[in-house]
């Protein structure tokens, strides 16, 4: 076969276009995004809280208390009333004197008793704050949560990284010595407990990774995800803080936390609602004007103001009053039974915290690394027979049950240090607790 000569010009385009083309598809390769990228716990709480369908029931929750703060504030409408008939005027002897039409309007208004509506007020808006409230008080408790499952899922996935790892060092060295065709029965032995070692090690990665696929599908529903659906956490540690003082963190959370200010503002609010059925004896009167004009043999008119109440004048009301007082007294029975079980949750967080931060302390910051390169050397030097098995097998062991021991640890911590913050809203992460606004315009003590 003849072939056909290619002009150097066009051999040396063919060239740089046969090395540019996998070039730049490895590079859009490279800069192609992952499937699955990398989310930090800080952008999980940021979308949880976007797209969580109960935070809108909340926000519906607000709107309609608001609502019923506007319907709190209004009147009665006023009423218009009217008649229309035909008037007959006759004499003492049955005559007929004169005959016309009659008609009557009117327009009256229903007055309540004073004080009445702004104790409906002060009701309405305590709805409203208790409602803003509510919803300040769950986005704390869920930022909290995504939190905990961020540190859990990324605490899991380094669980399954280790044990695997070792895992994998045991099956490696056990398939070297199984070539190896050892005599004796130490050999044997050795050979063993290699294969029971990394049996355990598989069982502890299969398990963190089926801790990591719960936490997965507990995460994603609030997302608004698939359960199934994979998560990758960067995971940035927060700086744990000093321990703060019991005293400071008490006197804080009678202020700052969400359970006592609900419970205050609920007790507030049913002796709102005692003075209200105390108010609600007197009825409430209807005033208005009234014009009616009749022809028959005369013209007359007649305009006047009319004035209306119930009979009797004053409701039996005790049953009512009785019953608010129970709720009011049952409302301050919670307060303080909540003051107390706040105590024992925040003395128990504050000791917690003392105690992890003070472990935390103990350990280098190299301590992991440490562990993890004697598990290599041990693994080197047992190859080349320095090494006992028994030693090699205790540094594999102390190296997974330290890396275990290290994230447990951080993960009491930090579930301490949110106990703390979400109870009194004293600082103690790196992370910025939510704040709470509630209504500016309340109204506490109705005029």
């Amino acid at each position: 076969m003849n072939s056909i000569p290619v002009p150097p010009f066009f051999a040396l385009i063919l060239a740089v276009s046969v090395a540019v083309i996998p070039i730049g598809s490895r590079a859009a390769d490279s800069t192609a995004p992952s499937p699955h990228p990398a989310t930090s716990p800080e952008g999980l709480v940021a979308e949880v809280l976007a797209k969580n369908p109960e935070v809108r029931f909340y926000d519906a929750e607000i709107t309609a208390a608001r609502a019923s703060l506007k319907l709190s504030t209004q009147l009665a409408p006023p009423e218009l009333n009217g008649s229309v008939g035909r008037k007959r005027t006759s004499d003492l002897a049955g005559n007929l004197a004169g005959e016309g039409t009659a008609w009557s309007a009117g327009v009256s208004q229903t007055i309540e008793w004073p004080g009445r509506i702004g104790l409906r007020k002060a009701i309405a808006n305590h709805d409203l704050n208790l409602a803003e409230l509510g919803r300040a008080r769950f986005t704390n408790a869920l930022a909290g949560r995504v939190r905990s499952l961020a540190y859990g899922i990324s605490a899991a996935a380094e669980r399954s990284r280790v044990s695997t790892e070792v895992a994998e060092r045991f099956r490696a060295l056990r398939e070297v010595l199984v070539q190896r065709d050892p005599a004796g029965i130490a050999p044997a032995l050795e050979i063993r407990i290699l294969e029971a070692t990394e049996l355990g090690l598989r069982r502890k990665a299969n398990q963190a990774d089926l801790a990591l696929r719960n936490l997965q599908a507990e995460l994603n529903p609030l997302r608004g995800l698939p359960a199934d659906s994979p998560v990758t956490v960067t995971w940035v540690e927060p700086s744990l803080g000093p321990v703060p003082k019991l005293e400071h963190v008490l006197a804080s959370a009678q202020t700052n936390n969400f359970e006592l200010r609900v419970r205050a503002m609920e007790l507030e609010q049913q002796g709102f609602r005692v003075r209200l059925t105390r108010n609600e004896r007197w009825p409430a009167f209807t005033v208005g004007t009234h014009y009616s004009e009749e022809r028959s043999d005369a013209r007359d008119q007649l305009v006047g103001i009319s004035i209306s109440v119930p009979l009797p004048l004053w409701k039996n009301t005790k049953a009512q009053t009785e019953l608010a007082e129970s709720r009011r007294q049952q409302a301050a029975t919670v307060l303080g039974l909540a003051q107390r079980d706040l105590e024992r949750r925040l003395t128990v967080a504050v000791g917690g915290y003392e105690s992890q931060t003070a472990e935390l302390a103990r350990w280098r910051a190299d301590s992991v690394d440490q562990f993890r390169s004697a598990a290599d050397l041990a693994d080197r030097h047992y190859r080349l027979g320095a090494v006992p098995a028994a030693t090699y097998v205790e540094l594999q062991k102390q190296y997974t049950d330290a890396v275990e021991a290290l994230l447990e640890t951080r993960r009491e911590a930090l579930e301490s240090a949110q106990e703390i913050e979400q109870l009194s809203g004293v600082p103690v992460l790196g992370v910025k607790p939510v704040t709470v606004q509630t209504n500016p315009n309340s109204n506490p003590s109705p005029r």
